[in-house]
């Protein structure tokens, strides 16, 4: 009885290999299939396709703007695009980027994750960053469920920023 046990479980273990193993090569069954090309550069990244008029913008702050805190609130958006999630695969959608005194990346590959390239995975719209003061510089990337910038490229305007830190420190009495 012990052997015949043991060729049941292997069999079951051989079915369940040759049902499993063919579908690793395929897309998962939540990615549609857009009817849209990607590009696909020389790194092998699939690029996205975005709309010709979608737009992305930093709301707040302006550029040019003197703030005085190192605690500031940034909030963008996007026109004529979705804002989704990170591994969201929808038509049109992507998810914000933000980067903060560096220039942009390589766009046929996911966007770097560091304190230069903040990302807004879930969906945010808006945030708070510390600042030391200086002049700064912000600007949104969009990227698609991968981190991959779309084709073409959704980005904001490049924008300075000066921060003066007006706030007196308070003493630690501990």
């Amino acid at each position: 009885m012990g052997e015949l046990r043991r060729l049941t479980i292997l069999s079951g273990a051989a079915v369940v290999a040759l049902i499993a193993v063919p579908a690793l090569g395929q897309a998962p069954s939540g990615a549609p299939d857009s009817g849209h090309e990607h590009a696909v550069p020389d790194s092998g990244f699939k690029r996205t396709p975005a709309p010709e008029d979608a737009y992305v913008y930093i709301g707040w702050p302006n550029d040019g703007e003197t703030l005085h805190t190192t605690h500031i609130k940034v909030w963008f958006g996007t026109r004529n695009f979705g804002v989704a999630p990170a591994g969201t695969y929808k038509p049109n959608t992507g998810h914000h980027h933000l980067l903060i005194d560096t220039a942009l990346p390589p766009l046929d590959q996911p966007i770097p994750n560091d304190k230069n390239h903040l990302h807004f995975g879930l969906g945010q719209t808006e945030t708070f960053i510390d600042l030391p003061p200086g002049t700064h510089t912000l600007q949104i990337l969009m990227g698609d469920g991968d981190h991959v910038p779309h084709d073409p490229p959704l980005m904001s305007k490049k924008i300075t920023i000066h921060v003066r830190a007006s706030e007196t420190p308070v003493a630690d009495v501990h």
